[in-house]
């Protein structure tokens, strides 16, 4: 099951950290925004696989758009 990472408010896209195929941690920054000069890092609730960035370096984002999505890793 995929887990949504979604934006909490409306802002610039500033920098993408993460691409797809890459591993992260529960904690980990995937994007970091950019609202009123102030920098707010988008973190992963939960540990997993970066299955798609939604977003661009210079987008716009309002409140609830797609982030990313984050696959489970298997458990071994």
């Amino acid at each position: 099951m995929a887990e949504e990472v979604r934006a909490e408010m409306v802002a610039n896209v500033w920098k993408v950290v993460v691409g797809v195929g890459d591993t992260v941690s529960a904690g980990d920054t995937l994007v970091i925004l950019d609202s009123m000069k102030m920098e707010i890092p988008v973190l992963s609730e939960d540990g997993g696989l970066v299955a798609q960035i939604a977003v661009r370096e210079g987008d716009v984002v309002q409140e609830g758009d797609l982030i990313a999505l984050l696959d489970q890793l298997p458990v071994a």
